[in-house]
């Protein structure tokens, strides 16, 4: 049996990327690998970076990632409120800002996929890891889109399973000859109800692989004050609370 423990989007979140690597190193999980959005929107861009480099934790480059490493401009989504987009706009120029030469270096330095291959008994298990799909960065999929879109990705990459990130919520979807489609939800910036950090848990066997979505508690009260103290808006604290504001 092998287990890999794979999470996302941090965006900046120290206290939660802590608390994921505290529950992965108690389960004994020696392999771990991070798909992407290590920046924006909590004040420890420079911290979360520095903790992955320390630890080599294999990553890709999220689309937040590629804007801060190039320094690409922002633009307004048409799904985000006027509030979120000011508070955007605001949060990123606080990263671009504040980043390091070093950590951007690093950042544009990032694989855009990553695909491993797992030897057990006669059985290879192919995994497929991307930020959001297997040709941009920046494509929202969901636990609702149709299953064929699943599969073709599955066929394209030639795996047994791709785990992706991006959306901040969580799924998985299995399918024929035991395949699967996850998303690891996010650890720093989740979008769920119960706003847990979020990660997954792949376990393997000559028989199977079988994905478990762990959600965890980290001292959100520390992540909303260092937003609170920072130069990044309190739009940003009210989203980790799950207080009302107009979030897509």
């Amino acid at each position: 049996m092998i287990q890999i423990a794979i999470f996302s989007d941090v965006h900046g979140n120290l206290p939660a990327l802590n608390a994921v690597l505290e529950d992965i190193e108690r389960r004994g999980i020696r392999q771990k690998f991070c798909l992407g959005d290590l920046v924006d929107f909590a004040p420890w861009g420079n911290e979360v970076i520095e903790k992955i480099r320390d630890l080599n934790v294999p990553c890709l480059m999220g689309n937040h990632d590629e804007r801060i490493a190039f320094d690409i401009p922002i633009f307004p989504l048409s799904k985000h409120s006027e509030e979120e987009t000011n508070a955007r706009f605001i949060a990123i120029d606080h990263s671009k800002r504040s980043m390091t030469e070093e950590n951007k270096k690093f950042l544009s330095q990032l694989p855009f996929h990553l695909k491993l291959n797992y030897k057990i008994g006669n059985r290879h298990w192919n995994i497929q890891l991307i930020h959001s799909s297997l040709s941009s960065n920046d494509t929202y999929l969901y636990e609702a889109e149709d299953d064929e879109v699943f599969v073709n990705m599955l066929e394209e990459s030639q795996s047994d399973i791709v785990v992706m990130g991006h959306t901040h919520l969580s799924f998985k979807k299995s399918f024929e000859n035991k395949k699967w489609a996850v998303n690891c939800g996010s650890a720093g910036r989740s979008k769920e109800e119960n706003r847990l950090a979020s990660y997954v848990i792949l376990t393997m066997s000559q028989e199977e692989i079988i994905p478990e979505i762990v959600q965890i508690d980290y001292p959100i009260e520390q992540a909303v004050r260092g937003i609170e103290e920072s130069d990044i808006p309190n739009y940003y604290a009210s989203f980790l609370r799950n207080e009302k504001i107009s979030i897509v």
